[in-house]
């Protein structure tokens, strides 16, 4: 007989320990019988409050009977999402009484919840146990094979209702098992009913083989959570490598398309403690918790005061007096559910941080932390440390990630390629590239060669190094003399390679800091000068037990005086000049945590967090030191200014003072765009205190609404508030933060079309406005008229781990239109539509195929049906090729590919597949063989093209099948045809397909494909193009007679974030089979999700860090009375880290006699003037005007003698008559430019003229 011992699974956070001390036997699946538990296991989930590794168990009564058990075996779990099951390790501690098994698996709780006990028995246990073999054989073999016998018989699927990824015993004991590996194929999961063994082996190795291509180095920094050191190398990194939950793409797409799913995957299983819970520890665990890490521990021994509120967005005035860390987080849990939050409020103890893969400190002192960081600097493997600060207009942040740390990848840029031209048999080699586009090689790169024609000895997949590179060639170190000849094709790849970086204990780099990470140029003797200042703080407070007194020029002496010392006892490595000013300034904000400070340093610290668990990007290495001086008002301010009220603004009026502070109330601002950037913005200024007085006032307009991918960054929305207009949720949560928050919401767009809301009036009441937009259309709108109104304009932007923000100060810098981006470079329309040689072409050329067939050709079939006659003339008076070929897709909707019966859309989707990719290939093929040569004689088919090869449907190919199924189905929704129940099971679609008659195709010789890279259409104009077109009409109108009068088609457009809707599988099966037709790479749902819906990768870490620094050229512009060098534009790069702060650019000055004037001049002329008493006014200035124009309208032009007859007219009242223009109520003014010259004939460039005639 065999003897279960009690069951006691492992609580939430722990791991059972890892040492075995006499010997281990590894089982695999193979070796074992597994037996399922039919037993009812309760799981608790730990307290808040409550330690990992505390004890939460809960035994089964079933199994506690026998408190002496022969045999001792464990409880596996076995996720029901693909995790490989764990290897159980056994520890014979007496071989003739029992066998203990140690378990090594790492559960959460949600984990542990969707997972299935399974009792693992090896096969040998039977004789070591004396458990006859017979009765094992009849107790657990007989009635597996029995029940596999019913399955056939009764055509009984175990996997049919449930996911096809599950981990199971049926998974195990039948033989169409599938391997619990790798990650569900996401058109598989929600059709897998009858699907064929055939197809199931053939999507799994599809998506194992894209998952790979995802994947870096899978090996990366591993770490257990518990208190014993492993036997691993210094080299690994603390990560908790546990079985995270599966990503849901939907709401991290964003994240995403910035980490990958591998770094995703390692957060996941990632545990980070954060100490210290005032406005910056809370903005760091905002970004981890957006971020999606497996847990966050807030740690603060301390109680809320009314001096935090102006930092830390969860605190109201009811948490006063409350533990800090306890008071943060029910409102951080809500920011995402799927991380377990929870709270520590007594005194940390250093080999309590060996739960963690990463500990941040943002408020400790320089002792407790060097202590700290010993250890973990120490621990195998070691624990990334962190320590923050952020003092007043001051921060700093050190990072500590070990002895030794591998990042996996530096930048998180995509590997460069390019398409290869010619290779010399040289030594060095000369690599040659296409002119397609230019090379982004460095010197010292490390590159492979694949799909080369003769020189085939470089497609061995041997990185090389490259030097010499230029925009279109490289050198090889390689000897290729000897080699075959190059003939034609290749591709070249960078290979990433790992980085090692040494980092130093804290406490060994005070003193030998070595580099630091410099941001701003002007400041470059400003980092040492910080190292010394934050020392001397740590000492002025460990010695008198508090801060600086804000304004105490007393303690400012103090301060500056350890300082001092500091820097006398650095002996040569001493500062010539230790700044008092600057120490004055940061001694007396010492105390001061500033919302903006916080929420730019919550971004950086919460970016090297990601980093230290992921290996993704490059660490900051390992001093960074940043300051604002140039936001303190640019006035002396009273030292009693800087006293406390005893209000919640206390902290920010010991930097700024009251006077400053009453300014920030009283503002009128503008904020354009509620999403990730407008959320931040909110926040902090509801913390600020902007628009919060009786006569402050800010307005917010969004007209969006909130979607799940937006919660993973803009944390002003929960799930449920999807659905629901941005503007308005956002507002409402503000004013949660900041009870006097004066903000209204509107969901206009702004633009032309709402300047009847944002009319003159509201425009000149402003203070400011803040651009939180997410294109350059509203972007340069607002710019335009923040210029007409000269009003100051803060602008921000991200980009996956990028930011950077923009200063638009009226009469001091350019604005933001002065400066374009160059234009992103379009492929040609003949590459994208007969010759892609890249994934993203074939993206490019599904999208718009997507588009054409599902929504432009049933809203042409809609437009024309609603009105025939007015349609059809219009097409008669175009007469061009695409009138015609807007009739021939009409036509073919309703006559020959016309749908009534879901059948109907199934043979419809299956010859598009054949024409798609079998026949528009082998017509290409036939006009163009491979033989082909151009009329130069130069072969037809060189670099960048790819020879295609037709495809052969086959039901058995998954992306073959997927792309039927998905297409079929879209067609049936435009036509209005229910979609049967079978409609959506691969292997009833896969018997539909196989009965469509494909007709044999016939190449035609008059096909003209178009070969001009400068081609802007592929139709091409014929003078038969009136007869073809009326030809067309007829045949419509014998169609329409057969239509119900009723009958209209649904256009579909394309909405990428709803996986359920099949738009992205067409999309997705365009592009990869067409990628397929020409060799070329594919890609996941996923990625063609990024690329074909243009997703801009978004992460809240950079988000974070813009705002914070945009707030704090806020304080400079609402103070007023600031020079130019005072304001700063910023750029950076979150991932290097790199942080480029400089001056904006002023604007551009134009000069006249003497007279000067910028972009941001507008000269005014009131009184409702005449067009004469203008033309005089201008003269009076030495312009002689010889054209007024108004809008697109000529009003004057001195070579017209008629418009002489208008000298005497009122330029509002010509306006009105020859340009025809509507003057709103509203309009106070109209705006008229005019073209003007010197006396000697020069043209100048005059302001705009605005003629007020209200």
């Amino acid at each position: 007989m065999i003897f279960l011992p009690p069951l006691n699974p492992l609580p939430t956070g722990t791991r059972a320990s890892q040492s075995h001390s006499e010997f281990n036997l590894s089982l695999h699946a193979s070796h074992c019988l597994l037996f399922p538990l039919s037993l009812s296991l309760s799981h608790r989930r730990p307290s808040l409050g409550e330690k990992n590794g505390s004890s939460s168990r809960s035994t089964c009564p079933v199994l506690t009977r026998n408190r002496n058990p022969r045999i001792v075996a464990s409880t596996f779990f076995c996720k029901s999402t693909n995790t490989p099951l764990p290897k159980p390790s056994l520890q014979n501690k007496n071989p003739k009484s029992k066998i203990e098994t140690k378990q090594n698996t790492f559960l959460s709780d949600s984990q542990a919840s969707n997972h299935v006990p399974f009792l693992f028995l090896p096969s040998s246990f039977f004789i070591r146990t004396e458990v006859p073999i017979g009765l094992g054989f009849f107790l657990v073999v007989v009635p597996l094979i029995v029940s596999r016998f019913v399955y056939i018989a009764f055509d009984f699927d175990p996997l049919r209702d449930r996911d096809v990824n599950s981990c199971s015993l049926l998974h195990y004991m039948l033989p169409s098992k599938r391997p619990c590996e790798g990650v569900a194929v996401e058109e598989e999961t929600n059709n897998n009913n009858n699907f064929s063994k055939k197809n199931r082996i053939a999507a799994e190795t599809a998506d194992l083989t894209v998952n790979n291509r995802d994947s870096t180095d899978r090996s990366f920094n591993n770490n257990t959570n518990n208190n014993t050191n492993t036997s691993e190398g210094a080299s690994a990194m603390a990560l908790g490598e546990s079985n995270p939950p599966d990503i849901d793409e939907d709401l991290h797409s964003r994240q995403l398309a910035v980490y990958g799913r591998e770094t995703m995957r390692r957060l996941f299983g990632s545990s980070v403690l954060v100490s210290g819970m005032q406005g910056l520890g809370v903005e760091i665990a905002k970004n981890l918790i957006l971020a999606g890490v497996k847990s966050v521990t807030l740690h603060d021994e301390g109680t809320v005061e009314l001096w935090d509120l102006s930092s830390n967005f969860v605190f109201s005035g009811n948490d006063i007096g409350k533990n800090r860390a306890e008071a943060s987080v029910s409102k951080l849990q809500e920011l995402n559910n799927t991380v377990i939050v929870q709270s520590l409020t007594t005194q940390l103890t250093k080999e309590y941080l060996s739960n963690f893969q990463a500990v941040v400190f943002t408020d400790i002192s320089l002792e407790k932390a060097c202590e700290f960081n010993d250890y973990c600097h120490s621990h195998q493997p070691p624990i990334a440390f962190i320590r923050t600060e952020v003092r007043g207009l001051f921060g700093s942040v050190f990072c500590d990630f070990g002895p030794e740390f591998t990042v996996v990848d530096v930048d998180g840029e995509e590997p460069r390629t390019g398409i290869i031209a010619s290779v010399s048999n040289d030594n060095p080699a000369l690599v040659s590239c296409v002119d397609d586009e230019r090379l982004e090689f460095q010197d010292g790169d490390l590159v492979v060669f694949s799909e080369i024609h003769g020189m085939k000895e470089l497609n061995d997949g041997k990185p090389r190094k490259i030097r010499n590179a230029r925009a279109y060639s490289f050198t090889l170190e390689e000897d290729t003399s000897n080699y075959g000849m190059y003939e034609k094709g290749g591709i070249v790849t960078q290979v990433k390679q790992p980085k090692v970086l040494n980092f130093k204990s804290l406490r060994e780099a005070l003193s030998d800091p070595g580099d630091f990470l410099l941001s701003d140029f002007s400041k470059f003797d400003r980092p040492p000068l910080l190292h010394i200042a934050f020392q001397a703080l740590d000492k002025f407070i460990s010695e008198l037990g508090r801060f600086p007194v804000a304004g105490s020029e007393d303690d400012a002496r103090k301060l500056i005086s350890v300082a001092s010392n500091i820097n006398e006892s650095l002996g040569d490595g001493k500062l010539e000049d230790i700044n008092p000013k600057l120490l004055r300034h940061f001694a007396f904000g010492a105390r001061a945590v500033l919302n903006p400070m916080a929420a730019m340093f919550g971004g950086i610290v919460g970016q090297e967090v990601v980093k230290a668990c992921s290996g993704k990007f490059h660490p900051l290495f390992q001093f960074f030191y940043f300051d604002s001086v140039e936001s303190l008002p640019s006035e002396q301010v009273d030292p009693d200014d800087f006293r406390p009220v005893n209000g919640r603004y206390d902290a920010q009026i010991s930097v700024f003072g009251r006077k400053l502070q009453k300014k920030l109330e009283d503002s009128k601002v503008f904020v354009v765009g509620s999403g990730a950037l407008g959320c931040e913005f909110l926040k902090n200024l509801a913390l600020m205190g902007v628009s919060c007085g009786s006569q402050g006032k800010l307005t917010i307009t969004d007209d969006d609404v909130i979607e799940k991918s937006n919660l993973s960054r803009q944390f002003l929305f929960r799930d449920w508030n999807i659905g629901q207009a941005k503007s308005t949720v956002a507002a409402s949560a503000a004013a949660g933060i900041n009870p006097s928050f004066n903000i209204e919401a509107l969901q206009n767009r702004v633009g032309t079309e709402t300047e009847n809301v944002f009319n003159d009036t509201f425009w000149e009441n402003l203070s400011v406005v803040i651009n939180a937009l997410d294109n350059v259309n509203a972007r340069l709108y607002v710019d335009q008229r923040c210029l007409y109104f000269q009003k100051p304009l803060l602008e921000s932007g991200t980009l996956g781990a990028k930011c950077n923000t923009q200063m638009v100060i009226p009469h001091l810098t350019e604005n933001y239109g002065a400066s374009r981006d160059p234009p992103e470079k379009q492929a040609p329309m003949c590459t994208v539509h007969s010759f892609p040689h890249n994934i993203d072409h074939c993206l490019t050329w599904a999208r718009s195929e997507f588009e054409g067939l599902l929504e432009k050709t049933p809203a042409e079939v809609n437009a024309y049906l609603s009105n025939p006659s007015e349609y059809t003339n219009a097409m008669k008076s175009a007469s061009d090729a695409q009138s015609r070929d807007n009739l021939e897709h009409v036509l073919e909707c309703l006559d020959q590919e016309k749908c009534e019966t879901f059948e109907d859309c199934i043979n419809w989707a299956r010859l598009k597949f054949e024409d798609y990719f079998a026949s528009r290939v082998k017509q290409l093929i036939y006009t163009f063989p491979e033989d082909a040569a151009t009329s130069t004689g130069a072969p037809f088919w060189s670099a960048p093209k790819r020879f295609p090869r037709p495809l052969q449907f086959s039901a058995s190919d998954f992306g073959h099948l997927n792309f039927v199924l998905s297409a079929a189905i879209l067609r049936a929704e435009t036509f209005g045809i229910p979609i049967p129940d079978w409609g959506k099971n691969p292997r009833k679609m896969a018997e539909a397909v196989d009965r469509v008659i494909v007709p044999d195709f016939q190449p035609k010789k008059d096909v003209k494909i178009v070969t001009d890279e400068k081609a802007t259409s592929l139709s091409t104009a014929s003078i038969d193009d009136a007869a073809v077109i009326n030809d067309l009409i007829i045949k419509l109108e014998r169609c329409r007679a057969n239509l119900p009068p009723v009958f209209r088609m649904k256009p579909i457009q394309f909405e990428k974030d709803d996986d359920t809707n099949y738009h992205m599988d067409v999309i997705a099966g365009l592009a990869n089979m067409r990628a397929r037709n020409y060799s070329i790479p594919e890609v996941d749902k996923l990625k063609a999700k990024f690329i074909a819906g243009r997703i801009i990768p978004a992460i809240a870490t950079s988000t974070a860090m813009a705002t914070g620094l945009v707030c704090l050229e806020l304080y400079k512009v609402l103070d007023g009375g600031h020079k130019v060098e005072d304001y700063r534009n910023t750029f950076a790069n979150l991932a290097l880290p790199l942080f480029s702060i400089a001056e904006p650019v002023p604007p551009k000055i134009i000069k006249h006699q003497d007279m000067s004037w910028t972009v941001w001049d507008r000269w005014i002329l009131g009184d409702n003037p005449t067009l004469r008493e203008l033309l005089e006014w201008l003269k009076a200035k030495g312009l002689n005007a010889y054209s007024i124009s108004c809008g697109s309208c000529l009003l004057f032009n001195s070579m017209f003698p008629r418009h002489k007859e208008r000298m005497d007219k009122k330029v509002a009242d010509l306006a009105r008559e020859v340009a025809k223009i509507d003057i709103p109520s509203y309009r106070r003014h109209l705006d008229v430019v005019v073209a003007c010259e010197d006396d000697d004939d020069n043209d100048i460039d005059i302001p705009q003229i605005s003629i007020y005639f209200r």
